[in-house]
């Protein structure tokens, strides 16, 4: 039967401002990527969303970024790979703590933003994430764009490298995610991204920008918290996904 784990990005939010609907959407999603204080998310949010996840048996996932709360992590920057690998590491350490103290732990590493995009191609940066992850928890799943240079180098390292596909982002023909700013990068209609959806977790093949149909098999599937409406599509694509006999379940 086929199996698809569901993720979103949670606790982005600082201080009285948040951004997320973290209790709800975690009472659809698989896992869980934990905001870890560089992009967004304080101690106290950090604290809660794990408390909250642990409650609903839902999988705790660090998001490591690169440190730039102004720019919410999506700012491209140039951060050494000594001190990058330093600061993914002090992330994941610092939600270990508000894990553990819930009664979970840390199951896996995802990078948000710029440095998920960033660490696709750049072999250098990628590195350094994976010496981060390692110098936290030499086991740790790493979750990332299939064909990385990220997981490629997390399997040389051997981290299990998990691949994540996107029903609300559009792909280009290479399979990777169009920028951000590029008009139409975003899959706005709800009834697309569900479908898309399905056709990711049963097919492993979505249209890419160009109309072309290109492979992309994941074993998880990324839910954006911080868009519209958020909640109330999650809820759809975990009941069509239902619907079309896959199994919802978190992969670590």
């Amino acid at each position: 039967m086929t199996s698809i784990d569901l993720n979103a990005d949670l606790g982005e939010g600082f201080g009285r401002w948040r951004l997320t609907d973290d209790e709800r959407l975690l009472s659809v999603v698989t896992s869980a990527n934990v905001a870890c204080g560089f992009h967004a998310g304080d101690a106290a949010t950090m604290r809660r969303v794990c408390e909250l996840a642990a409650g609903r048996g839902v999988t705790i996932g660090a998001q490591v970024s690169y440190r730039d709360l102004a720019g919410f992590g999506r700012r491209a920057m140039d951060v050494p790979p000594a001190e990058l690998a330093a600061e993914v590491a002090y992330q994941i350490g610092a939600l270990e703590v508000f894990a553990r103290a819930a009664g979970s732990r840390v199951a896996y590493v995802k990078p948000h933003g710029a440095l998920y995009n960033r660490v696709v191609h750049d072999e250098e940066q990628a590195a350094a994430v994976i010496d981060g992850v390692r110098l936290a928890d030499g086991s740790l799943p790493v979750l990332g764009l299939p064909g990385s240079r990220l997981l490629a180098l997390a399997g040389q390292a051997g981290l299990p490298a998990v691949t994540e596909a996107f029903a609300d982002r559009a792909y280009t023909d290479q399979g990777t995610l169009v920028p951000r700013g590029h008009e139409g990068a975003v899959v706005s209609d709800p009834e697309v991204v569900v479908e898309r959806s399905v056709e990711l977790a049963r097919s492993g093949a979505v249209t890419a920008h160009s109309g072309a149909r290109i492979a992309v098999r994941a074993r998880s599937l990324c839910l954006h918290g911080d868009t519209p409406g958020a909640v109330e599509l999650a809820h759809k694509v975990r009941a069509r996904l239902t619907e079309a006999g896959v199994t919802v379940a978190a992969f670590a």
